[in-house]
């Protein structure tokens, strides 16, 4: 099939781009958010193929990957087709609502010219998505190739401008930790993340926006992997740390509680826990690669890529096939 969507949620489309299919992603010369075209810190196959609006017009396309609402509006203007219409389109919904929780309503609820799928069930669930047709494809992850040591005393993050979301992504929850390890923080927009919190640069350091197969190869010497979002989809680097072999210690929110099973990390709404537990970890490595072996094989087990691909293999035949 060739398939359209836009780059927006890097770790996901990277994941998806390793599909058996033609992948056409728009660029602009701005290279902005409705242009961004291919990574250039994933690495991408050869079928996901940068292509202008203009290119756009003169390819057949078998489906539509919405994951914003202004992608409707340009994909009329772009093929002078109506996606959901004229063409078969999936929304993918990434993010937990916001609003008024539990009563957000999505962007997508009462269509009924597309399929609204949610990357998690928490999402689903705490959505209000009227009548809209709904499905779940639970994440999945190109697996890392860096094994873990954990030979560093040293506690990891990765978070996304933690200084602008600040308690979304848990950032004040991060000097509860400094004491028992320094922590590392990797991420987009993560630099000056320690003056913000008055915290000395051998306490925190930060590593801004790393290419994916080094910051995978320095998670994997960091003792355990810290997960503080108050509020957040499930991160796919969560989900990369456990593929690691990383020991994870996280707050018991959203999709987290589901995808972290008690033998496989360490769940709490409590801070003393969690840092009862980073302590543990950082004192005992044995238990640390213990807790990450286990983290290991549940990530393989239920976010592998094969599943993953599988999963949006039979549902966009089954979309495609009911279009025609």
């Amino acid at each position: 099939m060739n398939v359209l969507l836009w780059h927006v949620h890097g770790s996901w489309t990277t994941s998806f781009v390793h599909g058996r299919h033609r992948y056409l992603i728009p660029v602009t010369p701005d290279r902005g958010p409705y242009g961004l075209g291919r990574a250039r810190t994933y690495p991408w196959p050869d079928n996901a193929e940068e292509i202008t609006p203009e290119q756009l017009r003169h390819e057949h396309i078998d489906v539509v990957i919405l994951q914003r609402p202004d992608e409707l509006h340009l994909t009329e203007q772009w093929l002078h087709r109506r996606p959901g219409r004229d063409i078969p389109a999936i929304y993918v919904e990434h993010n937990t609502p916001k609003g008024d929780v539990p009563n957000t309503r999505h962007p997508m609820a009462d269509r009924h010219d597309l399929l609204l799928t949610h990357v998690t069930h928490f999402n689903h669930l705490f959505y209000d998505n009227g009548s809209t047709r709904t499905t779940v494809i639970e994440h999945g992850v190109v697996p890392p190739t860096t094994p873990w040591t954990g030979q560093l005393d040293r506690l990891a993050v990765v978070t996304n401008e933690p200084i602008r979301r600040w308690r979304v992504t848990g950032t004040d929850l991060l000097t509860h930790f400094t004491d028992i390890a320094p922590l590392d923080i990797f991420g987009m927009k993560v630099t000056g993340l320690a003056n913000h919190l008055n915290l000395p640069t051998d306490r925190l350091t930060t590593h801004d926006d790393l290419p994916q197969h080094h910051m995978h190869t320095a998670l994997a010497q960091r003792r355990a992997y810290l997960h503080l979002c108050r509020w957040t989809s499930l991160g796919l680097s969560l989900i990369e740390a456990m593929h690691i072999g990383m020991p994870v210690i996280a707050l018991a929110t959203t999709e987290a509680v589901e995808a972290i099973p008690p033998d496989a990390g360490i769940l709490s709404t409590r801070i003393n826990t969690l840092v009862d537990a980073a302590r543990w970890l950082t004192e005992d490595r044995d238990a640390a690669r213990q807790l990450g072996a286990r983290a290991q094989e549940v990530a393989k087990e239920r976010f592998g890529l094969d599943r993953f691909l599988a999963d949006w293999d039979h549902l966009l035949e089954e979309e495609t096939c009911a279009s025609r």
